[in-house]
């Protein structure tokens, strides 16, 4: 991919988002789109495929806040394939993009755009004739990866180990990554085993693109692999065994540093991005970092008090104290025997109370609540009520 062609992708219109679309109008496009052109629902389908690599490529960019702006940046600055010049026209440029867009950090990895891009940037402009001939060839970065995860309600609370197939673009196996079938590829001519291509442009500054013959690897296969047609990549499925932490949230979005697809000549692995999906408990419930339980209770234990058991998840019930005259919908607390918080502590077991009323009553018990009702004939609960109807 050349230079020109880079500048020109437009990222918002892969996502199918406008350019001022909010953080979270494209985090929901890619969502859409990854699940429908994702390879685990399109096998075989080479077309899906490519679309999904467009989708992730466009939302690594768009979806961090720094790189979006420096692709915006870029996209503003070459206008439409072209360098603008200043003010004046002419003249001649004595900078390096590799500076706007971050340079190289320490440690040889790509800055600004962090590898993919950086790389298309980072040796794009030398410093005029004293700069030496060609740029050196920049270690790459892995593709970053998301997947999605589904946990039940309580690995969710508790935390869980799950293994997670993913498919990503790693080194060939059958030609241990040298693209050549009999593992002897030769040094391109045309770069010098650097990958990139210098072109002169006037204005003392000189464009740098991948090198054509070699697709900016560097080396070319004499006897291309009949797996990865000489690329030195092929599609790799792999199972990981994924820590999920404790306390996470339904479409919570859980990044995995150095996780994802490997790196280029000695760059770095990717990211893993886990979506994941809780399902619900047939008892608890969860509120932040509480749980919550509704607790049935006897009209007797909420009129004249008790102590209640109440169960926890995943551990023994507790004792609350029921004050006598505890109206329904009360809700009371147990500390400590929620959700997991980032800290390591718990949230608390919010309890509330629910009055049952019998749908059916033995002799007994319908002849003392027909003496309690004529013990009480006097109080009317609803008096209250009437004499605000006629006050307002």
């Amino acid at each position: 991919m050349s230079t020109k062609d880079f500048v020109e992708k437009d990222y918002y219109k892969v996502l199918g988002v406008p350019k001022d679309a909010t953080e979270a109008e494209i985090k929901k496009a890619y969502r859409k789109l990854a699940r429908e052109f994702h390879p685990d629902a399109n096998k075989g389908d080479a077309a899906a495929e490519e679309r999904f690599k467009e989708i992730s490529e466009a939302n690594d960019i768009l979806g961090d806040a720094k790189k979006r702006k420096e692709y915006d940046e870029a996209r503003a600055l070459f206008g439409n394939g072209g360098f603008r010049p200043g003010p004046g026209g002419g003249g001649s440029f004595n900078f390096d993009l590799g500076d706007l867009f971050g340079g190289t950090q320490q440690g040889g990895q790509a800055g600004g755009f962090g590898g993919g891009l950086g790389d298309v940037f980072g040796g794009l402009f030398n410093r005029g004739a004293g700069a030496g001939a060609g740029t050196r060839t920049q270690p790459r970065r892995g593709q970053d990866i998301e997947s999605e995860v589904t946990l039940s309600f309580t690995e969710a609370v508790d935390g869980a180990t799950v293994p997670l197939r993913m498919s990503s673009q790693a080194p060939c196996k059958a030609c241990s990554g040298t693209g050549d079938k009999n593992g002897t590829p030769r040094v391109c001519p045309t770069c010098v085993g650097t990958g990139q291509v210098s072109r002169g442009s006037g204005g003392g500054f000189s464009l740098t693109d991948p090198c054509a013959d070699c697709k900016g690897r560097g080396l070319i296969a004499e006897t291309p692999c009949d797996v990865c047609k000489g690329s030195g990549r092929a599609r790799s499925s792999r199972t990981m065994q994924v820590r999920i932490p404790a306390g996470v949230f339904d479409g919570q979005r859980i990044r995995l540093r150095g996780k994802g697809a490997p790196g280029e000549r000695g760059g770095p692995a990717g990211d893993l991005y886990v979506v994941v999906h809780v399902g619900t408990h047939p008892v608890f419930g969860r509120k932040d970092d509480n749980l919550t339980v509704t607790v049935p209770v006897t009209f007797a234990e909420a009129a004249l008090g008790a102590d209640i058991k109440v169960p926890t998840l995943n551990g023994p019930s507790v004792t609350l104290k029921l004050p006598s005259g505890t109206p329904n919908g009360r809700t009371m607390r147990a500390r400590g025997k929620g959700a997991v918080r980032k800290d390591g502590t718990r949230g608390d077991l919010l309890v509330t109370v629910e009055v049952a009323v019998p749908t059916e009553l033995s002799d007994k018990a319908r002849e003392a609540l027909e003496m309690y009702r004529e013990a009480t004939e006097s109080q009317d609960p609803r008096s209250a009520l009437f004499e605000s109807a006629k006050g307002a």
